[in-house]
């Protein structure tokens, strides 16, 4: 923002979970600038992955669907940074923009919510439960082949209301999405990551800039956390050696334990009946590196009717 910027304009999409994110990066760049209120402008961005409901993301072109909009106002100079929900995000931005870092990352677990019972276990064979990731839906049907797995798209409450109204049993939401929305409450129980992998970024607030806007990110900087910038960027250097388009069941997760950072990553067949897992460790001042070869070592290991080459 310069002197001639009366006010700094962030970018956002329009559902209540971006708009949480939004406003929480426009409340972390007011406090930590003592700004008032006026400083920073939320601008909400309608994206083609909002208007499609019909159909599973991977199917209608991937990532790129819930961001395209903002970068193309990003870049067109109509705002000053976008946010996003890191797991969206394509593994390869345009030209121009970059991801200048993450808000603190809540909570990286799925959250399961269920019509009657607390766990999986609890529904009965040939339940119906919706997903509208690939991920989710082949690590459910490694646990429970036996359960009808369909797809439920929307936001989080119009989810939360068929599986109420019982068109489904069951559905799986991001935790930390329900417990921004204050609807820790709807979770019947929350799926350990050991179990179940999150999605890249799941969790993570990522805030978008034009690459060289020297001064935009100077006044991000001090909102970042860096140690979740950190996993981050293990876990999209991941994803970016496999495909990073929704279209393969992919989960992955790094943690860092001291001076060092740990990986897990997973990739199953659609209907989960294969998967394969690879747990790696690195210093943290490698983390790119340890993405790198963990991408490597998957792809190598991975069937090719899995992975495209």
């Amino acid at each position: 923002m310069t002197q001639s910027l009366p006010k700094l304009r962030l970018g956002t999409r329009g559902s209540p979970l971006a708009l949480w994110q939004a406003h929480a990066v426009r409340d972390a760049l007011l406090k930590a600038h003592r700004w008032p209120d006026e400083a920073v402008e939320v601008q909400v961005i309608r994206t083609t992955g909002d208007a499609i409901t019909d159909r599973a993301l991977s199917e209608a072109g991937g990532k790129g669907l819930f961001t395209k909009e903002l970068e193309e106002a990003l870049r067109d100079r109509r705002i000053d940074l976008a946010v996003h929900s890191a797991k969206d995000m394509p593994t390869r931005l345009p030209d121009g923009l970059h991801l200048v870092g993450y808000l603190p990352r809540a909570d990286v677990r799925d959250a399961l919510i269920l019509r009657e019972g607390v766990a999986l276990r609890d529904l009965r064979p040939g339940a119906r439960v919706g997903t509208a990731s690939l991920r989710r839906e082949a690590q459910l049907r490694r646990l429970r082949p036996d359960l009808d797995v369909a797809l439920l798209r929307g936001n989080v409450h119009t989810r939360l209301a068929k599986v109420e109204s019982g068109e489904f049993d069951g559905t799986l939401l991001a935790y930390a999405g329900l417990s921004r929305l204050g609807l820790a409450d709807k979770v019947s129980s929350v799926l350990e990551t050991a179990d179940f992998l999150p999605a890249v970024g799941q969790g993570a607030v990522a805030i978008e800039t034009r690459f060289g806007d020297i001064a935009v990110d100077a006044l991000v900087v001090p909102v970042v956390c860096p140690a979740t910038g950190l996993a981050l960027r293990v876990e999209r250097a991941y994803l970016g050696e496999l495909d990073g388009s929704c279209r393969t069941p992919i989960g992955g997760l790094a943690r860092l334990e001291g001076d060092e950072i740990q990986f897990r990553g997973v990739v199953l067949a659609p209907d989960g009946s294969r998967h394969y897992e690879i747990v790696r460790y690195g210093p943290i001042n490698r983390a790119l590196e340890l993405g790198i070869a963990a991408g490597k070592e998957m792809r190598a290991m991975v069937p090719p009717d899995l992975l495209p080459h």
